[in-house]
């Protein structure tokens, strides 16, 4: 095994072990894909304050994310199929989550439920719900979310529509593969993968099969997920699962103003600044873009986190800098995830958290909670000068 230290030897490992299709899923974006690659380049124009002769002993990565102290403001987004990535896959990232002490959030469209989740780790995790057309599901998986004590509700609000990513498309995406002759030859490749694959505890989605009637084959659920996302979610219907789910609520997915206003007004307890990794309407603006502007909507009356192109520790303490009080990483730890399983998950971690703990103090910095724009050179008009 050769050094890792940095997440791209992660991807380098995981995209030799693990079938096209899945790698495609995660490293792809949508239409063009200019918002998912501009959610990482865009952070290459923020420059860092190198700050010396300062005190750098007692240094403290240590904060909080909704109340709940996290060894480094960073969570694991909600990523969907991440138990066809690696055997198990969401079982084993809460577990590396859980020993690390950061946040994990368990997607609506896993492979791994809720309830295997929940048995397979000591503290409570975070369960992401996309809004479906089927409300007596709905209610059905956030009782679920309930009995399982996750301590958070992630409200996913930018997926009424599902934007098209050409590559799932052409790979023909499911869970499982569907085996073409172009399939077949690719997984022969990934005997490892495989072999993991036969004993893990399940290969379909596992918050559905079982829970949604008429589910019984990858070609009905196929066709179930394409038509149950709800085109019809308001802010009425937010205001109403927060009221049933009763506890705390995060809702992902804000790049404008207007709409953090609004999710400040439903009551959350945190935002998520995100374009979904730049899956979903390509030509947003990348979300370290839109921070700002909605910083200076909600000022300190919410939570705002950012996720969205985030693959260092630097970017991290970047986006910390810029204003946000909490981020989430997606690709960095499927990258580990499927190049070492749970170990990979806990390098992509121990990796970040290293990088952000030398940068800040290389910034002059000993806790991660006085970071700011001080710490910062951001280019005159990096928040733009766009007109609407």
């Amino acid at each position: 095994m050769p050094a890792i230290t940095n997440i791209e030897d992660l991807k380098r490992i995981y995209e030799r072990r693990v079938p096209r299709m899945f790698y495609d899923y995660a490293e792809s974006g949508s239409w063009t894909e200019q918002t998912f690659r501009e959610n990482s380049s865009d952070f290459d124009q923020l420059r860092l304050r190198q700050r010396v002769a300062v005190d750098m002993s007692g240094r403290t990565t240590e904060s909080e994310m909704i109340g709940e102290k996290v060894a480094m403001p960073v969570a694991l987004a909600p990523v969907g199929i991440t138990g066809m990535q690696h055997a198990d896959g969401e079982m084993k990232t809460a577990k590396a989550a859980e020993k690390f002490g950061v946040p994990f959030t368990l997607s609506t469209m896993s492979i791994n439920s809720i309830e295997d989740v929940a048995g397979f780790t000591d503290a409570p995790f975070w369960f992401q719900l996309y809004m479906m057309r089927d409300t007596d599901y709905v209610s059905r998986l956030i009782q679920r979310a309930k009995d399982a004590k996750c301590s958070a509700l992630v409200i996913t609000l930018d997926l009424q529509i599902l934007g098209q990513r050409h590559k799932d498309i052409k790979n023909g995406l499911s869970a499982p593969p569907k085996l073409t002759a172009k399939t077949i030859a690719n997984l022969a490749t990934k005997w490892s993968w495989g072999i993991g694959m036969l004993s893990a505890k399940r290969r379909d989605f596992g918050n559905i099969v079982g829970h949604v009637e008429g589910i019984s084959d990858p070609k009905s659920l196929s066709t179930w997920a394409a038509e149950s996302f709800d085109p019809t979610l308001d802010w009425d219907k937010v205001a109403k699962i927060k009221e049933e789910w009763g506890g705390k609520v995060i809702l992902k997915g804000i790049l404008d103003a207007d709409d953090a206003r609004m999710a400040l007004k439903v009551g959350a307890d945190a935002i998520v600044v995100s374009n979904h990794g730049g899956r979903q309407l390509d030509g947003a603006l990348s979300s370290i873009r839109a921070l700002k502007p909605i910083l200076d909507a909600v000022g300190d009356e919410i939570e705002v986190h950012l996720d969205s192109g985030i693959r260092s520790g630097q970017d991290v303490l970047k986006a910390l800098a810029m204003g946000a009080q909490g981020t989430y990483i997606g690709r960095a730890f499927i990258y580990g995830l499927g190049a070492m399983g749970q170990q990979g998950v806990t390098k992509a971690l121990e990796i970040i958290h290293k990088e952000l703990d030398t940068t800040m103090a290389l910034c002059g910095e000993t806790d991660v909670r006085n970071l700011g724009r001080h710490n910062l050179l951001v280019p005159e008009d990096f928040e733009g000068r766009w007109q609407s």
